[in-house]
């Protein structure tokens, strides 16, 4: 079992700590994407062995990115792109407490779907 002391831990940490220092904007938007992808595969996990309180803790992930993603969004400056960004981020909370009520991992299937399109638009901006 992992716990704080855990070395392989205090490595994830230390490689992430790095990453964010030389990470661009665009980089930690990138970041943001690529880790709630990874959260929603554990939540989808825990769904499918009735493991709530890891599902809970899980959901809760997910639902602090997408809104730290969408503070990120600049409306008054980013037009129509940051709407509809603002609009999907919406649909994709909304979406995240309805999996999670119902216990339905698939439920989360179109919310994995709207953040890997974002996503590879995203990385296409390079």
């Amino acid at each position: 079992m992992l716990n704080e002391y855990d070395p392989f831990s205090a490595y994830q940490q230390t490689s992430l700590d790095a990453k964010l220092a030389s990470a661009t904007s665009h980089d930690m938007v990138r970041m943001l994407l690529d880790g709630l992808l990874e959260e929603l595969d554990r939540v989808t996990g825990h769904m499918e062995r009735k493991q709530y309180e890891a599902k809970g803790v899980s959901i809760n992930k997910c639902l602090n990115i997408v809104y730290g993603l969408d503070s990120m969004l600049d409306l008054d400056n980013g037009a129509e792109v940051a709407t509809n960004l603002h609009n999907l981020y919406d649909y994709c909370s909304r979406q995240l407490v309805t999996a999670s009520v119902e216990n339905d991992p698939l439920a989360l299937t179109p919310v994995v779907k709207v953040i890997q399109d974002i996503r590879a638009g995203w990385v296409n901006l390079n």
